[in-house]
């Protein structure tokens, strides 16, 4: 008897389980007042419902354990066993020979020069070029400073307009304390002062100190150097 004959055997027979307990189904429907178009119907649906899943239950085909899979035949059923490998399996390729141009550059890589001749090429270098003075860097020349003032008596600075007393201490401490020292400044030396002058930058230039040291040192005097001797300033 062959698998297709006894399957059309197995669905038979569910079919006919199924139509059995149908018509039970439809039987208690009619003793149960339903009607004679509703106990047909739940047996029609119980049939179908039940003959659908008996046959899936029953009647579905077994796989055969004697077949194995095309993966299973690569892969070894017992432990250790390794499967056969092809007869023409391609041969893994040849390693690629280094290129000629590649091989001519490393060839030609130059050679560490030995510390002898590093040393030697260090000594024959020419020394650095020296900073660059302050006088450029400071956009000017800074004025001949004095130690301590001449005879150890400082002019009176702050009767140049300009100076107060903040400033006449900043001046001292630069070496400036007589008007003829600051009427003699070159203007190279004017424009240093004018960088110099912590928080007065500008101040010679603006309030002319030279004009003014001039006529100081002279003994000459001006209307603000008047006001300060008579003690209207500072």
């Amino acid at each position: 008897m062959t698998d297709v004959t006894m399957q059309d055997g197995c669905t038979r027979k569910c079919w006919i389980a199924a139509a059995v307990i149908g018509l039970v189904v439809a039987l208690f429907a009619l003793g149960g007042h339903k009607g004679i178009v509703a106990a047909l119907l739940l047996g029609l649906l119980a049939t179908g419902l039940l003959g659908s899943l008996f046959i899936w239950l029953s009647c579905a085909p077994v796989p055969r354990l004697g077949e194995r899979s095309p993966i299973s035949r690569l892969t070894p059923s017992v432990e250790g066993e390794v499967p056969a490998v092809p007869e023409h399996a391609p041969a893994a390729p040849a390693p690629l020979m280094a290129a000629p141009a590649a091989a001519a550059k490393v060839e030609e890589a130059p050679k560490p020069a030995p510390a002898a001749a590093t040393a030697e090429a260090k000594e024959k270098a020419p020394a650095a070029a020296p900073a660059a003075v302050a006088e450029v860097k400071q956009g000017g020349s800074q004025p001949v400073a004095l130690a301590q003032p001449r005879s150890g008596d400082a002019d009176n600075l702050k009767e140049i307009k300009g100076v107060g007393p903040k400033l006449e201490s900043l001046l001292h401490e630069l070496g400036i304390y007589h008007f003829d020292q600051i009427a003699g400044w070159s203007s190279a030396e004017v424009a240093w002062m004018d960088e110099n002058l912590k928080g007065f930058r500008g101040r010679v230039s603006r309030d002319d100190w030279i004009g003014q040291a001039r006529t100081l040192a002279a003994g000459g005097e001006t209307e603000f150097s008047k006001r300060v001797e008579d003690g209207e300033v500072y």
